[in-house]
């Protein structure tokens, strides 16, 4: 049984109220005093964390407002005494000036001081003021938050007004469901914020990562915790996640093959997919692969959450700059660094300087479909540097690995052009698998351009291809909107606006007869749009200004779309993808293949769309 102690005269310092001691003494009957002296410094220091945004401010409030609950219940008198510090001095609070006014205040009345900072309990001390030192819990225990995690438990959601709630299961197969009866009040989040924030500092496996205004981050143990509150967000809520399974990298089916790429080639690796589809886990299981083949490995994070043995290095980038990661890293010079949740800019262009610098990457990215990923990189890096930086792109969905691409830089003819002068630097993205060809990217004019390939420009290759050339160049009389299909060595399908058939075919067919003794071929002349079932084009219409020069084609766009990727149709028909550059305009030269089925399009009355 604690001994209940008495105390005439009572100061308290910032760290005794943050943490809510003297109120959860009082309540415990192991402390009774007569006075209770406050120095304003106390109030102007949590004043100005709140005006800050942090978490500690409100909290120490609230428990400022308890003490003067007591007060009006006569459980003791307060006095609230001492000059308020002047700018200068809260600016300078971590040095000790607002420490100092307290400690003054407890020799002048002749008080005792409690504190829970051990640095002022010894100073105090040496300048022969009463002390009561509260020393922190340093063992760990189990806070409120704990209790509503069981072992299928992702995460759990606790909003002020409506009950906890809990993501149960596993990456891509879980339910929400509420775990509580109660509606949760502010004062429950706060007070379960309090401790989670008080476990933080006494933990050496809690760190508080980020501190704003209206949020705050916290990594304790295996949870990632963020507490938002107003202004930033309505109303106090806390989200806490918790991985449901560790796993390594044998848990995973990688097949012969990208077990082979993994082991002696990919240093350029992005792995992405959707929130809560497990990249992080794979992140995990990839960094502890590498370390146990003897690789030197850390890791950038922002919060630290990844759940690592201890000879690989976690930093967090929420506490230093990247130009500080940037040299830690090259220093100490890493086989691999694993960059945990690349977010903006910054992130991407640390993760490019690191793999050009020789250092092997992984970087976790959200993405809906693989392509996301390598897009994200477009407008933020040279179009030539892309290949460099990424060479494997993994798609996570569902806790497991969905498709794997493999991304390389190639000179060619893109596919769907035909003219051999306009080959130019390709970047390639294929199935790692399969090996087969899912999109090109390259510089159109001053934009660039990304282009799905086709099962039509796969198979038209060698005989076919130059069969396909042939017959384009023979139907540039009639028109330079169409579309070919070799079907065999003997005959060929020529898909035309349907208003230009009628001249292809002639009179009696004349036109098109000639035209096949020409090719020694036979071919099938159709209305464009029979050759597939394609879907209506999904997404929103963005206006547009088109100017038309003797070589340009120039679409003009709103400001906001800088840097978005935009498809161009004709019609429902799909022409290409192109992102955005900081003009806001897409130049598109009239004598390459688009430029002559936009000329075509204006020519015979047809729409053009954008869409993003």
């Amino acid at each position: 049984m604690v001994e209940k102690r008495t105390v005439e005269k009572l100061v308290l310092d910032t760290s005794v109220i943050i943490e809510g001691i003297l109120t959860n003494k009082i309540k415990k009957k192991e402390i009774k005093i007569q006075e209770l002296i406050l120095h304003e410094a106390v109030f102007a220091e949590l004043e100005h964390q709140a005006n800050k945004g942090k978490a500690t401010g409100y909290i120490g409030i609230d428990e400022l407002k308890k003490i003067q609950e007591l007060a009006k219940n006569n459980v003791f008198s307060l006095r609230i005494i001492g000059k308020r510090p002047s700018g200068t001095d809260i600016r300078y609070a971590k040095l000790g000036e607002i420490d100092a006014s307290i400690r003054q205040l407890a020799w002048e009345e002749d008080a005792v001081l409690m504190t829970a900072d051990k640095v002022q309990a010894r100073i105090g001390e040496a300048r022969g003021v009463k002390i009561y030192f509260i020393p922190l819990e340093t063992k760990s225990r189990q806070i409120k938050l704990e209790k509503y995690f069981d072992a299928t438990t992702m995460s759990v959601h606790l909003r002020e007004g409506v009950v906890a709630k809990a993501k149960k299961g596993k990456p891509g197969e879980w339910t929400f469901v509420n775990i509580s009866k109660k509606k949760l009040t502010a004062e429950d989040i706060k007070e379960i914020s309090r401790e989670i924030i008080e476990e933080a500092r006494i933990r050496a496996d809690g760190f508080l990562e980020i501190e704003r205004e209206g949020s705050t981050i916290i990594q304790l143990g295996l949870y990632r915790i963020v507490v938002t509150r107003p202004p930033l967000s309505d109303g106090w809520e806390i989200t806490a996640v918790k991985p449901v399974k560790q796993l390594n990298l044998m848990d995973y089916d990688l097949g012969e093959k990208l077990t082979s790429r993994i082991a002696s080639q990919a240093e350029g690796i992005l792995i992405a997919g959707a929130p809560g589809h497990g990249k992080t886990t794979f992140a995990q299981a990839l960094s502890v692969h590498f370390a146990q083949q003897g690789k030197i490995v850390k890791t950038v994070e922002a919060p630290r959450d990844l759940i690592l043995p201890e000879e690989i290095t976690q930093l967090a980038i929420s506490r230093g700059s990247s130009e500080e990661i940037h040299d830690i890293l090259l220093l100490s010079r890493p086989d691999y660094t694993v960059f945990d949740e690349m977010r903006n800019t910054a992130d991407f262009m640390l993760y490019s300087d690191l793999r050009l610098s020789g250092v092997g990457m992984v970087g976790v990215i959200h993405g809906t479909n693989p392509m996301d990923a390598i897009q994200r990189f477009i407008g933020k890096l040279d179009l030539g540097v892309i290949p460099h930086v990424i060479d494997t792109v993994i798609f996570i969905r569902d806790g497991k690995i969905g498709q794997v691409l493999a991304v390389k830089m190639v000179v060619k003819v893109p596919s769907g052009m035909t003219e051999a002068d306009l080959a130019r630097p390709v970047i390639t993205i294929d199935d790692f698998e399969t090996g087969k060809p899912l999109a090109e990217i390259y510089s159109y004019g001053e934009e660039t351009v990304v282009v799905p390939v086709t099962k039509t420009q796969e198979k038209q290759t060698g005989m076919k291809k130059l069969a396909a050339n042939a017959i384009e160049r023979a139907f540039q009389r009639y028109t330079d909107y169409l579309k070919i299909e070799v079907a065999s060595d003997s005959k060929a399908i020529v898909y035309v606006p349907e208003e230009r058939i009628a001249g292809i075919i002639g009179r009696e067919g004349k036109n098109i007869k000639q035209l096949e003794e020409t090719l020694g071929i036979g071919l099938d002349v159709r209305a464009l749009g029979e050759e597939e079932q394609q879907q209506k084009p999904e997404g929103d219409e963005i206006k547009y200004d088109l100017e038309e020069s003797s070589k340009y084609f120039e679409f003009f766009l709103d400001k906001k779309m800088q840097g978005k990727d935009i498809d161009l149709y004709i019609g429902d028909d799909y022409l290409a993808t192109f992102n955005v550059g900081k003009k806001a305009t897409i130049r598109i030269k009239k004598q390459n293949p688009l430029g002559k089925s936009l000329s075509n399009a204006k020519k015979y009355g047809e729409r053009i769309r954008i869409l993003s």
